[in-house]
């Protein structure tokens, strides 16, 4: 088990406003921030990263979406750190989500739920490495 994970928050969590109310819940949840960077995906490195579902009918429209604003990357660390942020971020769809998650207080839909968590150590590794270096890492 590690005790890393990663997330970003969204597009449309970033354009509404959110992006500090988000970190401070994270924080508070007591997460420390190892990595993090403001930055925009192109299309292309959008459909890099989320190539696991590119047979998937909504793979273009996640990708369409991904690009269409900035997003912030980060690593996050804590004793059980994936396990513990998707509880933190709640369900993939808000209706579904438990009250005082952040997809509950700040996603509109399935497609534009604010933040990405990673589903397991192994694909956590794999998604900070995606964006971030070693010498970015603290």
């Amino acid at each position: 088990m590690s005790n890393r994970t990663f997330t970003m928050i969204k597009p449309d969590a970033v354009r509404a406003g959110n992006m500090g109310n988000i970190l401070q819940m994270i924080t508070d949840a007591g997460f420390k921030v190892v990595a993090m960077k403001y930055t925009q995906l192109t299309k292309e490195l959008a459909g890099k990263f989320y190539e696991v579902h590119s047979e998937r009918p909504f793979y273009g429209e996640l990708t369409d979406f991904m690009s269409s604003g900035p997003i912030v990357a980060a690593i996050l660390e804590k004793d059980n750190a994936v396990a513990d942020f998707r509880t933190l971020i709640g369900a993939t769809n808000p209706a579904d989500a438990a009250e005082g998650t952040i997809r509950k207080k700040y996603a509109t839909s399935v497609g534009e739920n604010a933040v990405h968590g990673s589903d397991s150590d192994e694909n956590a590794q794999i998604e900070g490495n995606f964006f971030f270096s070693m010498y970015e890492r603290h």
